[in-house]
């Protein structure tokens, strides 16, 4: 694991988002001409752009037009939804207090095993959709190991120990222990080994899935 490198740092600090469109768009034009070693007079020359429009747009002076932003996409090789990337989004959080995350009824449910949901965000500009669930089982919970559905999963243990299925291998899982795998394989807990068992499940699948 010492060798693995993430693709995204998370300790990474962000720029801040722009609330204005032309702001933003204009820094993302100027960033990216940068990181390519471009003058203005270069980026000019490449897209037939007089240096004084230019200008105006990186300075946020300006609104381009589609056509515009399009002939800066292509000088520059990038999508144009990346000249947008600062604009201010709305950033949803669902904050769920001990005690009232809400109970759901998933195909688990009839073999005994308890679902809180601790929130949920509709689909972002990616299209996924995350679903992070408590789940509990007690001595009146039975073993399913045939979970199928789309995305990935992701289960962290946090009480009791527990036999849990993924195809045709089968995880023993402890405390602290976590298991990250494809929903769309059989899965599911197969041998109640301490109980109460609780497990963190944070499910992410495509929008219109699952």
């Amino acid at each position: 694991m010492s060798d693995t490198k993430l693709r995204q740092n998370p300790h990474k600090i962000r720029e801040t988002r722009e609330k204005n469109l032309e702001t933003a768009i204009g820094r993302e034009v100027r960033d990216m001409r940068r990181a390519r070693a471009m003058t203005v007079a270069d980026l000019s020359a490449a897209t037939g752009l007089s240096v004084g429009m230019l200008s105006k747009i990186e300075n946020g002076v300006t609104s381009p037009s589609l056509t515009t932003l399009q002939t800066l996409s292509a000088a520059l090789s990038v999508p144009i939804t990346s000249f947008f990337l600062r604009f201010e989004e709305r950033r949803e959080a669902v904050h769920v207090k001990a005690g009232e995350a809400v109970e759901m009824e998933r195909a688990g449910t009839r073999a005994g095993h308890q679902y809180n949901l601790l929130g949920h965000l509709d689909a972002n500009s990616s299209g996924v959709i995350v679903e992070p669930y408590l789940i509990t089982l007690n001595e009146t919970s039975d073993v399913f190991p045939t979970f199928q559905h789309d995305g990935v999963e992701l289960l962290y243990i946090l009480e009791g120990e527990v036999g849990y299925r993924h195809g045709d291998k089968s995880f023993h899982l402890r405390p602290g222990d976590s298991l990250f795998f494809d929903a769309d394989a059989p899965h599911g807990p197969d041998e109640l080994i301490k109980m109460p068992i609780r497990y963190l499940s944070v499910i992410s699948y495509p929008q219109g899935g699952n």
